[in-house]
């Protein structure tokens, strides 16, 4: 038989039934599953709770759904009792005045709860594809708990519609497990790509600095999955495990930036356990044997996401205190969304080799009145990624890696990425609370403007590749750690002594600058704990004639490198832009490298000689 010419009605007439005789399956007290997100099978609920006369008290139960919930309604408390596993704007309102209720559990356990009975399901309401000549059905966008709730319910109620994309995988369910078959079609529900502004490009941009070519990515739908896959377009043999996806998914495939073809496990497929996007999306997906549909089960278990090598998962929070704890499902007393994979991919992509759990969110909320990152959570605020499980945070201000850091390190990382016009707060409270010294310098960081046009990647003479940035607020242990690292005699010709004492009141002072009056250029390199650093170059201004002392410290194994030579060349060629007319600087006679530093610097140096030391001048404009 040809396919177009199979009747799967003609020969599943024995399940097929319309609306009314599916919804008189339930009776009263039934616990009643409704599909997921796209594939909410809107038809079936919008008929079960106009034609209610006969329900009473019963459950019902989903994840995040995107139809209409009609049974969350006041009208209807008598007649449904909604419990939901995440909440979407659908429900928020019911939950948060009573009518609804909320079930806080990782998404990879659910599935457990229904096999076990803890979570029993009478009737599972599920919309699918119409079955093939072999009898299966596609659960289409959504396997997800789909999958697991149609295998524990006492009763299946499919609704075939048409316009289901048919996705590949472990997405079928046969004929034989389903009690009835509702023929009805609608248009797919769809999720239209977001909008996006300055600040979520940023944050995109910041997230792909740290997706390495060859990464596994799990992301989600929404603006901070969209506005960084603009920034992915040139890495290479990316893969995708991921829970759900969007729009977005198909941009990177179409540049070659996904391929899949570097992932560990399920090697050259796309896995996912649900799609949510527009018909654009849902059009390419049908039949398409790149996208492996998986059930929750195994898309969410942290040892199969664990297994992915440089798995890569990015997920958003809601707020962040200073000690890392990361608020995701509410604010205050008020649930707003759920769980959800977090925890997993969080702590999956923590054992995966090479790997990085993300939490990502705008610096601010409510138009930029309130900061996301706050010196304590509001009081009734849930925890949902604990500090200890915290690794990386990225907003539209940088990274901040906190995992293995002492509370001290990550109130400094934390405020270093909050909008500038609340770190001054953050660190005045950091100190009510002991976090951080009570001689912290406060700066006017309304005022000051991290200059991220200043970074670079430079080559030194070796070959070696250093990046070269402006130093930052959180750079003092790693300064410390060098200055410290440093030979006596190098200790002796930067500082004139042979001092080995670098206390926290004196380092702050070099890593927390006003990044235009005082200027510090570091070298680094990466590190264990974050990136290392080998070599400063600071100037210090007196604005009134534009003239700058200049000074360098270079690590001693990285020294007879070039590093100095990269360093005076990049430093002054910033001072020149920004009008500085001299630069001077004190070295002592044995510092024979420094004095042919500026000797060989191609400019007209002034020496003179006091007998401790050599004052070097030279006119920036005079080269």
């Amino acid at each position: 038989m040809n396919k177009n010419e199979f009747d799967w009605k003609k020969k599943n007439s024995h399940l097929v039934g319309n609306v009314a005789e599916a919804i008189k399956l339930i009776e009263p007290g039934d616990t009643i599953f409704i599909g997921t997100g796209c594939a909410q099978p809107q038809h079936l609920v919008n008929y079960m709770v106009s034609h209610s006369d006969h329900i009473y008290d019963a459950h019902i139960i989903h994840l995040l759904t995107m139809g209409s919930a009609p049974y969350a309604s006041e009208k209807y408390r008598d007649k449904f009792k909604m419990n939901s596993l995440f909440i979407a704007d659908n429900v928020r309102d019911a939950v948060n005045s009573g009518i609804g209720d909320y079930t806080p559990i990782f998404l990879s356990d659910i599935p457990h709860e229904f096999e076990t009975g803890r979570m029993p399901i009478d009737v599972a309401l599920i919309s699918v594809t119409p079955p093939d000549v072999n009898g299966l059905c596609s659960l289409g966008v959504s396997v997800d708990i789909v999958r697991s709730a149609a295998a524990n319910a006492k009763y299946v109620i499919a609704q075939v519609n048409e316009n289901m994309p048919r996705t590949l995988g472990s997405s079928f369910i046969h004929v034989n497990s389903i009690d009835m078959l509702v023929p009805f079609n609608e248009e797919m529900i769809t999720v239209d790509p977001p909008l996006l502004d300055d600040d979520l490009r940023k944050i995109g941009q910041n997230l792909a600095r740290l997706v390495e070519n060859g990464s596994t990515i799990e992301c989600g739908i929404g603006r901070i999955p969209q506005a960084m896959a603009e920034f992915l377009h040139e890495k290479k043999e990316l893969g995708i495990h991921t829970e759900m996806f969007g729009d977005w998914i198909i941009e990177l495939i179409e540049c070659g930036a996904v391929t899949c073809s570097k992932k560990t496990i399920n090697n050259g497929k796309i896995v996912a356990s649900f799609a949510m996007g527009s018909q654009k999306l849902y059009d390419y997906i049908d039949n398409n044997p790149f996208f492996d549909f998986q059930p929750t089960e195994y898309v969410n278990d942290p040892f199969i996401i664990a297994q992915h090598d440089k798995m890569v998962a990015i997920n958003v929070g809601l707020e962040i205190d200073l000690t890392g704890q990361v608020c995701a499902d509410s604010l205050g007393y008020q649930f707003y969304s759920g769980i959800g994979g977090q925890v997993d991919f969080i702590r999956g992509s923590a054992r995966s080799r090479g790997g990085k759990p993300i939490i990502a969110m705008p610096s601010t909320a409510k138009d930029g009145a309130i900061s996301r990152i706050v010196s304590k959570l509001a009081e009734g605020t849930g925890v949902v990624t604990s500090r200890g499980d915290v690794h990386y945070v990225v907003t539209e201000y940088g990274i901040a890696y906190l995992h293995g850091k002492s509370i001290r390190e990550r109130v400094l990382s934390l405020i270093n990425i909050a909008h500038p016009k609340f770190r001054k707060e953050l660190i005045q409270a950091a100190k009510v609370q002991n976090y951080l010294q009570s001689d912290q310098i406060e700066l006017t960081w309304d005022q000051i403007s991290y200059p991220e046009d200043l970074e670079k990647y430079d080559t030194l003479r070796d070959g070696t590749e250093i990046f070269f940035r402006p130093v930052k607020p959180t750079d003092e242990a790693a300064l410390s750690e060098m200055l410290y690292s440093l030979s006596s005699s190098s200790v002796q010709k930067r500082y004139f002594t042979y001092t080995q004492t670098f206390p926290h009141k004196d380092v702050q002072k070099l890593t927390n600058i006003d990044y235009k009056q005082d200027l510090a250029i570091v070298g680094v390199v990466p590190g264990p704990s974050g990136d290392q650093i080998v070599a400063i170059a600071q100037y210090f201004l007196d604005p009134k004639i534009m003239l700058a002392e200049v000074a360098f410290i270079v690590q001693d194994v990285w020294q007879d490198k070039g590093m100095g030579t990269v360093l005076l060349d990049y430093i002054t060629d910033i001072a020149k832009k920004r009008g500085v007319k001299t630069f001077y600087a004190t070295v002592l006679p044995n510092n024979k490298a420094m004095l042919n530093l500026f000797y060989n610097s191609g400019y007209q140096v002034r020496t003179e000689f006091d007998g401790d030391a050599h004052t070097i001048t030279y006119d920036l404009d005079k080269d």
